[in-house]
């Protein structure tokens, strides 16, 4: 029979990782938008590590949803008292579970725009973190804010009932300012590379259509440092939670799980004070540039490369493709020869070692990372993650052959709405425009590299990629995604060194 959340806490459990301080007595020294699976397994779990140190250290999250099941996500954290569970997985399959407690309250701010308004102005706040995805920050392929976005316009318009992490930070800023309520650091943990600096860009071009003289007080009062986030951590769908709640023996509605190895790096640069996150394993530097360098250009990228030829070919979990001799030759190689181009980062990091890891990471069973969460809003994943690389090649004559492919299976992905056995899927992408989508859909399957995400890039200016993309789009479409990635220079010269 399973237990409450609540009742585990005043329960001696051998299994399950209890709280060494009373979630109770908490206050909010944090507020979060965006407080999804990653957030839970990751900033919320540094902190609950910090506060088992330190139980006098007062540095509780307060969660802010604004987009998604907001409240009825609220009401389920409601009922646990905000607690909730934490699985981790090791690479052999082993589990420990915690009882998470750092976060202290939930607010939804799709139902009380003005409570989530008031909670991120409160002074007490000295931290704003978000997680709002790669694609949240609105910004282009030059990254400069798009102020014509109707919810930003829709922001600006009525500061009151915003939309977007834009339109509550900078009215919460405004009644900072206002109140005299000093400093506060904005800290982004997504996956964007140099994300403090994309954060700022985005505050400040918003604040400064609203009000120049708050743009001018944010650039003397806030701070927003760069930082690198990297633990895999997969969607809890309902045969997970049944799974996860028979494991730990705790009736929990909002369990996460996620693979045992994490890492938090972030520039040390808080206008307001933080946390002691280093007694919990964060690693504070000057600059983060070479760790988020080779985590998007290796891990991130990896996911995007593997996930669309995978997902094609009938797979559904990473653990299950790499298993796969053929794609693990693949990946393994796009690994290599991205790896040749990181030559500064490699100064500061062993990316043998860091591949060997991704290799076990990818491996891990027990995770059973969805192919189908990595394949969804590619259209803001492919700038960041795998273009960086692929213009590198280009402009130096390096070997494209594992990149083309890995684009044209995104684009055939993008088209088909059915893998090679048949089966019907639903493609994700918020990001991409009507008009990309005509691009996506015309016969000539280079129109895909004009779309939002590739259009700065100008890649139909390299005519030999242009014809290998050309190639592994007509394959693919004849002759199915395993044929055709066994017919690739990446495997080829593979096996030919064999």
């Amino acid at each position: 029979m399973l237990t409450t959340i609540q009742d585990t806490l005043t329960a001696d459990s051998p299994t399950v990782e209890l709280p060494a301080y009373d979630p109770s007595t908490l206050t909010a020294g944090i507020a979060h938008i965006g407080v999804g699976n990653f957030h839970r397994a990751h900033q919320a779990y540094y902190t609950h590590q910090l506060l088992n140190q330190r139980p006098d250290a007062n540095w509780g999250i307060r969660g802010i949803s604004i987009t998604g099941s907001g409240p009825a996500t609220a009401a389920q954290f409601a009922q646990q008292d905000n607690l909730y569970t934490l699985t981790e997985f090791s690479a052999d399959g082993d589990a420990s579970v915690a009882v998470i407690g750092s976060i202290v309250d939930y607010i939804a701010a799709q139902d009380d725009p003005e409570a989530a308004l008031e909670a991120l102005a409160d002074p007490a706040i000295k931290i704003i973190s978000l997680t709002i995805t790669e694609g949240g920050y609105k910004l282009d392929a030059n990254r400069s804010f798009q102020l014509d976005d109707a919810d930003v316009q829709h922001d600006l318009h009525h500061p009151t009932e915003p939309k977007t992490a834009f339109g509550y930070v900078i009215e919460a800023l405004a009644r900072r300012k206002q109140r005299g309520s000093g400093p506060v650091t904005i800290l982004s943990c997504d996956n964007l590379q140099h994300n403090g600096d994309a954060a700022r860009t985005a505050f400040l071009a918003f604040a400064t259509a609203r009000d120049a003289a708050l743009a001018d007080w944010i650039t003397q009062h806030v701070s927003f440092p760069n930082a690198m986030v990297d633990r895999i951590t997969p969607a809890t769908h309902r045969a997970d939670r049944q799974r996860l709640n028979a494991q730990s023996g705790i009736d929990d509605a909002l369990p996460v799980y996620c693979e045992e190895f994490t890492q938090w790096i972030i520039e040390d640069e808080f206008a307001a004070g933080r946390p002691a996150w280093e007694q919990a394993g964060v690693l504070f530097v000057d600059d983060v540039t070479p760790y988020e360098t080779v985590k998007l250009r290796l891990l991130n990228a990896a996911h995007s490369m593997l996930a669309y030829p995978a997902f094609l070919a009938g797979f559904r979990t990473v653990h299950e493709v790499m298993q796969d001799d053929l794609f693990r030759t693949y990946l393994y190689r796009f690994l290599q020869q991205t790896a040749r181009s990181l030559t500064a980062e490699a100064q500061v990091i062993d990316l043998d070692d860091y591949i060997d890891q991704l290799m076990i990471r990818f491996s891990n069973e027990a995770v059973g990372d969805q192919l189908a969460r990595l394949c969804g809003d590619g259209a803001s994943k492919w700038p960041v993650f795998v273009l960086p690389t692929l213009l590198d090649h280009l402009q130096y004559g390096r070997d494209t052959a594992c990149l083309a492919f890995g684009l044209a299976a995104y684009g055939h992905y993008l088209q088909a709405g059915v893998d090679d056995k048949g089966k019907k899927y639903t493609v994700v992408e918020p990001h991409l425009s009507g008009a990309d989508w005509a691009n996506i859909r015309h016969q000539d399957s280079t129109c895909l590299l004009t779309t939002t995400p590739f259009a700065a890039a100008d890649l139909r200016a390299y005519p030999a990629f242009l014809a290998q993309y050309r190639s592994y789009r007509s394959q693919i479409a004849h002759y199915g995604l395993i044929f055709s990635l066994k017919q690739t220079r990446c495997i080829l010269q593979t096996n030919e060194a064999a």
